[in-house]
């Protein structure tokens, strides 16, 4: 495996070398300041990690072209602890976002678990089982929308209202929920501009997102528990792990069934091997161009041992296990050092449930 880093801080590449060596791995790192490296071509990288500047240049920049002209290379952006990064909008070009000073450690984790990911969803069963729907569930543009427009930092509520308008039923159920026992704080809301005031830009994605995904304008018994736990899964999910990722965790908490919506065929392949619903709404929300982390949350957090970190995975494991009343993998939790938060998880869980 050939891995290229593009930072102005060259002092690290020993270091991760040696680490690299010392865990029995035979990968090749290259680190170079100079960003005609990484965009000469002469040699495609499997995993390109660039720092948010180098010089005068967007890491971000570098990495979107990377992902247009060489998608199959894994793409890592390198950020600054205390500085303030979009995580959401980093995600879109890069497929994991770790802390500079590089870790190796946590670099090695990273490409182990994504190589997994990509092996698991390349399986030309699965994409045979799926292929035999004929219509998937459409991605969720709206939310997607929503995402691009929250970027500006001077966006108006009127606007953000405005977007969510443009589908009646969606804004029906958007305000539906807004007044329900999740959200509300006890006033009635009525219009769009006092929801999105009162919601705040994080609640207000997961919200457009449930509304899209989960059977828009279905007033089914079946669809209203499933979103009604796709919501407890998503808040009790972003309240295990701290800033940007509580809410990706949020997010992937919302989507950790969303393989349940699909047809039975997506489900069973030629010999009738069954494809469990995590695999299967990996799958698809791979093919909604949703982050990384949240697909591999999603296709793992029935089996969380299968990664070595706690991260995104790991709390979404925890909440659909305490929500749903499953069993809570405590050998990976105890793996993992989050063993002794279990207590306090499920203290916490019981208060929700109580709340709604």
């Amino acid at each position: 495996m050939f891995i290229l880093v593009v930072s102005n801080d060259g002092a690290r590449a020993g270091e991760v070398r040696r680490e690299l060596e010392d865990q029995g791995l035979e990968w090749e790192l290259e680190w170079t300041s100079e960003v005609a490296t990484a965009l000469s071509g002469s040699r495609v990288p499997d995993v390109l990690i660039c720092a948010e500047e180098v010089g005068a240049y967007s890491g971000i920049a570098l990495l979107a072209q990377m992902k247009v002209h060489n998608p199959e290379t894994m793409r890592i952006l390198l950020t600054t602890p205390g500085e303030q990064t979009d995580s959401t909008h980093a995600l879109e070009v890069a497929q994991r976002v770790l802390s500079e000073p590089l870790d190796s450690l946590a670099l090695i984790d990273t490409v182990e678990s994504a190589a997994e990911l990509r092996a698991l969803l390349d399986d030309p069963a699965l994409k045979r089982s799926i292929g035999r729907v004929g219509s998937l569930p459409t991605a969720p543009n709206q939310y997607l929308a929503l995402t691009r427009l929250l970027r500006d930092p001077d966006v108006s509520a009127a606007r953000i209202a405005a977007l969510i308008g443009q589908d009646p039923a969606l804004a029906a159920q958007v305000l539906r929920m807004t007044n329900s026992a999740y959200y509300s704080s006890g006033r009635e809301v009525t219009d769009l501009r006092t929801a999105v005031t009162r919601l705040g830009q994080s609640a207000l994605r997961q919200l457009v997102l449930a509304s899209e995904v989960f059977f828009v304008g279905s007033h089914s018994a079946a669809a209203k528990g499933m979103r009604d736990r796709a919501l407890r899964i998503s808040r009790l999910a972003s309240d295990l792990l701290a800033g940007p990722s509580a809410e990706l965790a949020a997010t992937a908490g919302l989507l950790a069934e969303v393989g349940l919506l699909l047809p039975q065929q997506a489900h069973v392949d030629e010999a009738g091997v069954v494809t469990p619903h995590n695999i299967a709404g990996a799958y698809l929300l791979g093919l909604w161009g949703l982050p990384a982390p949240i697909v591999e949350a999603v296709a793992f957090y029935r089996n969380p041992a299968r990664i070595r970190g706690f991260w995104v995975t790991g709390a979404v494991h925890v909440a659909a296990a305490l929500v749903n009343e499953t069993e809570v993998d405590e050998g990976y939790l105890r793996r993992v050092g989050q063993f002794e938060q279990l207590a306090r998880w499920r203290a916490l869980a019981s208060e929700r449930a109580e709340a709604a």
